[in-house]
């Protein structure tokens, strides 16, 4: 059984929003430790980003992060809220075996949790890294950590993959 980590928005853009109850930067190292972690045990790395679509150009900061992406990783490019719709991520991730999935990024309640929906859909076993995740408001945050992803999956921290 192979899980997989998938890293939600971690794009300059959004990284940089006034978050709660974590920065956008402290987010991302907590993602960065992740993936390394991962990537150590040879499991898939998934790093997503949004396009918005019909539009001529992508608003600056609207890439990955630098040195985000290593070669290795599985790059989704979304053009909804969640990384499933119209991107291949089901097919792919099954092409490697995985059942499982860590998810962590931003935001909470809308890349992260879109994201977490439609893998409970697919059949997939979920966990969700509280810490290396954050939200518009940290009361939605908080809300989401708490009531939500409990019905989904485990509700871990950085710390338990590291």
């Amino acid at each position: 059984m192979t899980t997989a980590l998938i890293l939600v928005d971690l794009m300059p853009r959004i990284i940089a929003l006034p978050l709660a109850p974590y920065s956008g930067d402290e987010v991302l190292a907590r993602c960065r430790e992740l993936a390394e972690s991962f990537r150590a045990s040879r499991r898939p790395v998934v790093q997503v980003r949004v396009e918005r679509p019909n539009v001529a150009e992508q608003p600056p900061g609207s890439d990955f992060t630098e040195g985000l992406v290593h070669d290795s990783d599985l790059v989704v490019v979304k053009r909804t809220i969640g990384a499933f719709y119209g991107t291949g991520l089901d097919e792919s991730l099954r092409k490697l075996g995985v059942e499982n999935l860590v998810i962590a990024g931003l935001v909470t309640t809308m890349g992260v949790e879109s994201t977490a929906r439609a893998a409970a859909d697919h059949g997939y076993e979920v966990e969700f890294v509280a810490d290396a995740m954050s939200g518009l408001a940290a009361d939605e945050h908080e809300f989401a950590v708490e009531r939500i992803f409990p019905r989904f999956g485990e509700v871990r921290n950085t710390a338990d993959y590291i």
